[in-house]
């Protein structure tokens, strides 16, 4: 067992987690439960806004609610700034919508010290219920510190209407967090980094959660996405508990953070790392094979080419992984070489 338990972190979960069908008209009532103040900024995309950010808007202004959207496009260092100064006029922030408006909320509610509640639109990753916050900067996706959502509105309606590769993104990205816990307890043994058992198990139990219903999980089937969101809220509320985004993140997000610099927008961060968690269990020594199969089921890529880059930049992301945060030890360590590299990723098959 792994030693080092951390023994204090402040703690803030969700008070409030509405996942169902039609549950987007629940948004009044649940600001109105929480008593958080009648001014409420909105942060969603021009899509976002069309498919629910208008509609919360009308809904909370015809019950008195002075709202004001606010357009945003990526999570970049500069426009979390330019929301979280906005964010100061008013008593809570709302994101609507995928990773980065979702991201840049929890940001400007952290520059502000407002409250946020979180309204995810698509499934992609397990930013809806986390404290951190993925930020552009410079080239470069930074995980940040960020608030956690007082309380998350998940509409799986709307949810199963997005388009399906997010969903298996979303599934991915959970799936990884059979790798980054093999890290941390790694970094628990040879680093004596504080471990939280309490924290891994959540993490554990949103991977497996995925892994037992791979096979269920399947395009426009709102069963699905209710089975995503929940691993996902689980997820979050690990990091919360660990205090940092350690049980969510090791190796994995290490690779896939890299392959984003050297070819940026070329896949999902979820299906980055889902390919990134097949190779991190081959160094170590783990069943990789049951990683792959699961990925397969839910129509996640599993190979260079599915993931749209090539061989090169597989090998280029591994070799360069290791850089990405000086802090996070994983079964990178301090670097493996090209040769190393370049076996691992034939020999599960990501490359050719």
């Amino acid at each position: 067992m792994a030693q080092s338990e951390r023994k204090e972190s402040d703690m803030i979960f969700p008070r409030e987690v509405l996942i169902g069908n039609g549950y987007i008209s629940r948004a009044y009532e649940l600001c109105s439960r929480l008593k958080l103040g009648n001014r409420a900024l909105i942060i969603c995309g021009t899509v976002t806004r069309d498919i629910a950010g208008k509609n919360v808007a009308d809904m909370l202004s015809d019950k008195g609610y002075s709202c004001e959207l606010m357009i945003e496009g990526r999570a970049t260092q500069e426009s979390a700034e330019r929301v979280g100064e906005v964010a100061k006029d008013f008593d809570f922030i709302m994101g609507i919508g995928g990773g980065s408006k979702i991201d840049l909320a929890k940001m400007g509610a952290h520059i502000a010290d407002i409250p946020f509640i979180s309204i995810p639109t698509t499934a992609s990753h397990d930013g809806i219920a986390s404290p951190r916050a993925s930020i552009k900067k410079n080239g470069s996706s930074l995980s940040v510190e960020a608030s956690a959502p007082i309380a998350i509105i998940a509409d799986t309606g709307i949810v199963a209407k997005a388009p399906y590769r997010l969903l298996a993104s979303g599934c991915a990205d959970l799936i990884a967090k059979r790798s980054s816990v093999k890290d941390w307890e790694l970094a628990n043994r040879l680093k004596d980094e504080p471990f939280s058992s309490f924290a891994a198990a959540l993490a554990m139990l949103a991977c497996n959660t995925i892994l037992e219903n791979a096979d269920a999980i399947k395009e426009g089937l709102e069963e699905s996405a209710w089975i995503v969101l929940k691993s996902l809220v689980l997820s979050g509320v690990s990091m919360s508990i660990a205090g940092s985004s350690r049980p969510a993140s090791g190796a994995e997000h290490l690779f896939a953070h890299a392959l984003d610099t050297i070819a940026p927008g070329k896949a999902l961060h979820g299906e980055e790392c889902g390919v990134g968690t097949i190779i991190a269990l081959y160094l170590h020594g783990e069943d990789w094979k049951i990683i792959r199969e699961a990925l397969k089921k839910i129509k996640a890529p599993v190979t260079a080419k599915e993931l749209g880059v090539k061989d090169e930049d597989i090998i280029e992301a591994l070799v360069k992984a290791h850089t990405m945060r000086s802090d996070r030890y994983t079964i990178l360590g301090e670097g493996i070489s090209r040769g190393a590299a370049e076996k691992a990723a034939k020999i599960t098959g990501v490359i050719a």
